[in-house]
């Protein structure tokens, strides 16, 4: 058995998908924070959660309009949504350093979608939990909006064809080889 050491609390729940999150404040300026702590919270209603720290430039937008788009990341979108991450809306327009297309949704009125991305989860947000460093936005989804290059002869739509990013431990990681489905486990 492998020897274990026991190290000071903290987040090691890997991997995480790496999203970029988008929202705007009420005067239209609009932002994109690239995000790792979210999660599926429910499924009936749909809801998620983002974590966000409050001195963040997207914090004070999503807190006004309790509206903000979770946009997942692909292959061709890591360099941005780091990119994203790193940077400060405070200082520069993501979607126009990035190229990337800020484009109304059907359900909200503030926070626009990332049309690169192949998902789109328009959220609003139903609640905040101040934790610590990070407030946590529970947020019921409104709608998806999927991209239609990704569905297949059948109508069925081809998520893990998408090319889709996960981060773990500092490091981006394409989704790769499929080692099972649902139920596989107990499958006669």
């Amino acid at each position: 058995m492998d020897k274990k050491q026991v190290w000071k609390p903290g987040n090691m729940l890997y991997p995480v998908p790496a999203v970029m999150v988008s929202c705007a404040d009420k005067q239209g300026n609009k932002n994109i924070i690239t995000v790792a702590w979210t999660g599926t919270i429910c499924s009936d209603p749909a809801m998620v959660s983002i974590s966000v720290r409050p001195e963040r430039h997207s914090y004070s937008m999503i807190r006004e309009t309790g509206e903000f788009a979770i946009n997942l990341t692909t292959k061709e979108l890591t360099y941005a949504a780091d990119w994203c991450g790193v940077k400060s809306g405070r200082d520069v327009d993501k979607f126009a350093a990035m190229k990337l297309t800020a484009m109304s949704g059907e359900k909200l009125q503030y926070a626009p979608i990332i049309a690169e991305s192949p998902v789109n989860l328009e959220c609003r947000v139903t609640e905040v939990t101040e934790l610590g460093s990070h407030h946590m936005f529970l947020a019921e989804i409104e709608d998806v909006l999927i991209s239609e290059k990704y569905m297949n002869d059948n109508g069925k739509f081809e998520l893990n064809q998408t090319g889709l990013v996960a981060y773990s431990h500092g490091e981006y990681f394409i989704l790769g080889e499929k080692i099972g489905k649902f139920g596989y486990s107990v499958k006669k």
